[in-house]
């Protein structure tokens, strides 16, 4: 099966209409590019979901607040193109920045989730969740689909998505999908991003102790430890091993608020640095409470 690719709403919109029309389910899974295993997990799952698979990439300028980090991110389109073809992918929108922002990005409404964007990757990120949440409602609104993929690795970014496509009303099913993770021995564990690819060959067998700790963590508070030193033990580990920890928490799952003596569905949470790369990760676990 060959993929088609489009660059305009106009394109995008006619296929999806023509496949509506056939009276087919339309899945959806937005990307930044530079795709991997992780993101053909979610090709995966939106194929099993659905008839008809769009994918989408797009470097969104304005979930960026580093230019530099905007300007480094990998493009790599005929690599892409090549994995979604080979993972069944039936229509790629890869549209330009005056395409999705005609009028400027400095004239764009903005969509702004409260509350849950605070905090996380949204304190250290400034405006990013912004941006996130803007360009995820704009290509919503573009393709129409029925479902819509995300990976459960950015945590964060989801619970803000659900709770956007909630408050706005949306006629979209948003699935989270399981992080994928390195099977390979050197860096088993590891959860898949396109910014491994900014770790060197050392950093690599160095960064699967991020999801370690993140059981070790887990394990400990299952077996009623103190969440504070817990945590802080946790970090201090991270940071021995050559991580410069940007959060480690524990949360509720289905707000991401502190986690209080009645929650039993909690999420441990990390973003550290090794060396150029912001890696993020998590792991949602169950908490047993039982009556003293």
């Amino acid at each position: 099966m060959s993929l088609l690719t489009v660059s305009t709403v106009a394109e995008l919109r006619e296929f999806v209409q023509q496949a509506k029309f056939k009276g087919l389910s339309v899945g959806f899974v937005p990307t930044m590019g530079n795709l991997h295993a992780g993101h053909m997990s979610l090709i995966k799952h939106a194929k099993k979901h659905c008839d008809v698979v769009v994918a989408s990439i797009f470097v969104n300028p304005l979930q960026f607040n580093d230019e530099s980090d905007l300007t480094s991110y990998p493009r790599t389109l005929e690599q892409d193109q090549a994995l979604l073809t080979d993972n069944g992918c039936h229509l790629l929108f890869a549209p330009t920045v005056a395409e999705m922002y005609p009028n400027g990005q400095e004239s764009q409404t903005l969509v702004s989730v409260p509350d849950i964007s605070i905090g996380l990757c949204g304190g250290s990120r400034p405006g990013h969740f912004d941006g996130v949440a803007t360009v995820v409602s704009k290509l919503f609104n573009m393709v129409q689909a029925d479902k819509a993929f995300f990976g459960e690795k950015d945590f964060q970014q989801l619970a803000v998505i659900r709770k956007m496509v909630q408050d706005m009303c949306i006629p979209i099913e948003i699935m989270g999908v399981a992080t994928e993770r390195s099977s390979d021995n050197d860096t088993a564990g590891l959860a898949l991003s396109s910014r491994n690819g900014y770790l060197s060959p050392e950093e690599l067998t160095r960064a699967p102790v991020l999801y370690a700790t993140l059981k070790e963590v887990a394990a400990a508070i299952q077996q009623g430890n103190d969440t504070l030193s817990t945590l802080e033990n946790a970090q201090a580990r991270l940071t021995q091993k050559g991580f410069k920890v940007d959060y480690l928490t524990l949360c509720r799952q289905s707000d991401l608020k502190p986690v209080t003596a009645d929650d039993t569905q909690l999420v441990v949470l990390v973003a550290a640095f090794l060396g150029k790369a912001r890696l993020i990760d998590n792991l949602p676990f169950p908490l047993n409470r039982t009556n003293d």
